[in-house]
């Protein structure tokens, strides 16, 4: 017994030091695990392993390097790692300066896919006086953008501040979500300012970068700290779920909630490590690390993941602050039988009774905080002063909806963007609904949500998508809408397996109808309503290739004494925006004639509004239309197929009439009611129904001198990204090349 006790001690401890070792280990075995003072966890690695001579990285993407005590991946620099899928990185800054070669700045990349720019972590910042820049991204192909703007020409000394960036020399904005694959460039507009020598513009984490005046001259450091979201593979976890292997090793699951590419591990609840190490997650000791609920140390008893109080030998209880553990009684045995029955019994029956009243009251309490939060109580105030339109909106319960969209599946998404997801949906009576879920409740999103409801209501027009009902009663607002299942104008006219089905006639006619809708807004509604995002990606096509205008969220309702402009927070996409509503901030109906134009110059040349595949000049599609429109170059940029010998007179006409919609000054453009009765026109007889039929060049060359005048201004010889205003997300990006 004396020499087996030692053995038995010995094997304990041996086996406590693997766990703890096991616990420690951040990288396979005979891999480095730090760099300098950065730590290096697995699934990252630094080359192969000493003792294996395997890879000592998951993925090569995720593959380090080690050079003067200094961590890098490729040719950035990585200040931290973190097991919860976030990195810290230097990230160049974009610098444009007087002696900067060229006039352009420099443009720092990142084009890994599963490197996703933190929108919790960072700011995009831009430095200087006249000085805007832009943060582009890809997103399911397409190219979309945020910026901001300083301006401070004539600035007195003490508008600027060391420690502020508050839109005076330094502007800063929060990073869209899901943002990768990147470029940074900074751009100036104007004249020189004294105050300044430069423009800088970058990503930075926050409380990284604090703003001096100096730095008006000059940003005294090429690359700031950013944070970006990692994740691994290419797959999502029901991929894992019907039978694949994931990097999830033991006591961890697959967690894809938070990553739009790839997926992360977890430990589990009680455990904690490296969930991708063998034994990386190791059981939490809740009654060492005091843990736990129980009376005392004395009364916890550790299990693998959890733990279980008890009440030492001699005494009654749980072992838990609740009752507590008390000495026994000596009692008859029937005595204690029946005390103890008796009590278990009223204990069971009060503790259900009081868990029944709270879940209820529970429950009736979260649903009202979500009526209140997704603005319920402003939306019946606002529908019940509507005197005259009854409410046709039905109001669905969140059973409804999540039964609708078989519990929101991935397989029934439809569409995705900053704003949220759009989810197809079958209602009882066989009815196919597109339900909009959007992602984050605030008060700016109440209010569009609010403001989108009310707008929809009191719509009642066949090429205006229909609302159907809203849920007010879940964490983030839903809007049902009629299901139009043919796409979007965008996707037919830029998609070269759809654009055939575009033909000239067709064209024509979904002008008209989109015409007549936005004729229906500005002039027959109720109130007249200025949609302020038109574009060939809110107008929606069914079965049959009748238009439908879609997405209201930035619309405004404009009333009798605002129809000199109403005064509104520049939103809308870059391409499209409206050049005077840019300068100025007034709106009125007229910006959206002039975003109308844009969409007729697409259905001419089948080019979209903003793309930087081709040539400088070719960038703009307004821009270079009106230039060909001036040089009579008109037929060599229509879309391919489109002209014939019976159309070439119609398609001059619906030319002339998109030049007409593009001009810069809002009163010198028709109203959508005269568009619409020109594009009638047009379709029944081939004619113009207005007078000076004939090109007038030199109208044309005004407008051409005007926009190349903007253009010139702005100082802008490189690309910009194609932006766009999310109407849910609250991003205002305001381009100074404002006819690009």
């Amino acid at each position: 017994m004396q020499i087996q006790l030692p053995l038995l001690l010995i094997i304990a401890l041996t086996g406590l030091l693997e766990v703890a070792a096991a616990a420690a280990n951040i990288s396979l075995p005979g891999c480095t695990d730090t760099c300098g003072n950065v730590s290096v966890p697995y699934p990252f690695g630094i080359g192969k392993s000493t003792l294996s001579g395997k890879n000592c990285f998951l993925e090569e993407r995720l593959s380090l390097t080690c050079e003067n005590n200094t961590l890098y991946n490729g040719n950035i620099q990585l200040l931290n790692i973190t097991l919860q899928g976030q990195l810290d990185m230097l990230f160049f800054v974009s610098r444009l300066c007087n002696d900067t070669v060229d006039g352009v700045a420099n443009q720092p990349f990142l084009t890994t896919p599963s490197f996703t720019i933190s929108s919790k972590e960072n700011k995009f910042v831009s430095v200087g006086c006249n000085t805007y820049g832009y943060l582009n991204s890809y997103y399911n192909g397409d190219e979309y953008s945020t910026g901001c703007l300083t301006r401070c020409s004539r600035l007195p000394d003490d508008m600027v501040t060391d420690g502020e960036c508050s839109g005076i020399g330094c502007c800063q904005v929060d990073v869209p979500s899901e943002m990768k694959n990147i470029t940074i460039q900074a751009y100036r507009f104007g004249s020189s300012s004294r105050f300044s020598d430069c423009g800088f513009s970058f990503v930075s984490k926050k409380g990284s970068y604090k703003f001096s005046v100096s730095h008006l001259k000059n940003l005294p450091f090429t690359m700031l700290p950013m944070v970006v979201d990692w994740s691994v593979g290419n797959e999502s976890c029901g991929v894992f779920e019907r039978g694949g292997k994931s990097a999830c090793m033991k006591n961890s699951y697959c967690d894809d909630s938070e990553t739009s590419y790839g997926y992360r591990c977890r430990c589990e609840t009680g455990y904690d490590g490296n969930p991708y190490l063998p034994n990386g997650c190791q059981d939490i000791d809740e009654c060492q690390t005091k843990n736990h609920t129980c009376l005392s140390d004395l009364h916890c008893r550790n299990n693998n993941g959890s733990y279980e109080c008890f009440c030492p030998r001699g005494q009654l209880g749980n072992g838990t602050n609740i009752g507590g553990c008390q000495p026994i009684q000596h009692q008859s045995t029937i005595t204690k039988f029946a005390i103890s029955g008796c009590a278990g019994f009223l204990t069971l029956l009060g503790a259900s009774w009081l868990y029944l009243i709270y879940q209820k009251r529970k429950l009736v309490k979260e649903r009202e905080n979500f009526f209140r939060q997704n603005g319920g109580f402003i939306l019946q105030h606002r529908l019940s002063t509507r005197k005259g339109s009854p409410q046709t909106a039905h109001i669905f319960t969140a059973e409804e909806l999540k039964e609708a969209t078989n519990s929101y599946s991935e397989s029934l998404i439809i569409g995705k963007g900053g704003y949220g997801t759009v989810f197809k949906g079958f209602l009882p009576n066989n009815r196919v609904v597109a339900i909009k879920k959007s992602k984050v409740v605030g008060q700016s999103q109440s209010e569009q949500f609010i403001n989108e409801v009310i707008i929809l209501s009191q719509i009642n027009h066949r090429n205006v998508v229909k609302l159907l009902g809203c849920c007010l009663d879940t964490e983030v607002p839903l809007l049902v809408y009629e299901f139009v299942n043919n796409g979007t104008l965008f996707d037919h006219i830029h998609n070269e397996s759809k654009a055939c089905n575009l033909s000239w006639e067709n064209r024509v006619r979904i002008a008209v109808e989109a015409a007549g809708a936005l004729s229906y807004l500005h002039s027959d509604a109720s109130i007249s309503i200025v949609h302020r995002d038109v574009k060939s990606a809110n107008i929606l096509l069914d079965d049959t290739f009748t238009a439908k205008v879609s997405d209201f969220g930035a619309s405004r309702l404009v009333f009798p004494v605002d129809q000199a402009g109403l005064a509104t927070m520049v939103q809308g996409t870059f391409g499209y925006l409206d050049p005077e509503y840019m300068q100025t901030s007034r709106l009125t109906e007229k910006s959206d004639v002039y975003s109308f134009g844009v969409v007729l110059l697409e259905l001419l040349t089948g080019r979209q509004a903003l793309s930087f595949q081709g040539l400088e000049e070719e960038r703009s599609l307004a821009l270079y239309f009106l230039s060909c429109l001036e040089d009579d170059r008109l037929f060599e940029i229509l879309d391919f197929g489109l002209l014939s010998d019976e159309n070439r007179e119609e398609i001059m006409e619906v030319a002339i009439l998109a030049s007409k919609c593009l001009r810069l000054k809002g009163e010198e453009r028709p109203c959508m009611k005269e568009v619409e009765t020109e594009l009638k026109g047009i379709r029944k007889t081939g004619k113009h129904p207005w007078p000076n039929t004939d090109l007038n060049l030199d109208e044309s060359q005004y407008l051409l001198h005007e926009l190349s005048d903007i253009y010139k201004e702005s100082n802008s010889n490189s690309s910009h990204g194609n932006t766009e205003y999310d109407s849910l997300r609250g991003h205002v990006m305001i381009p100074l090349d404002i006819a690009r």
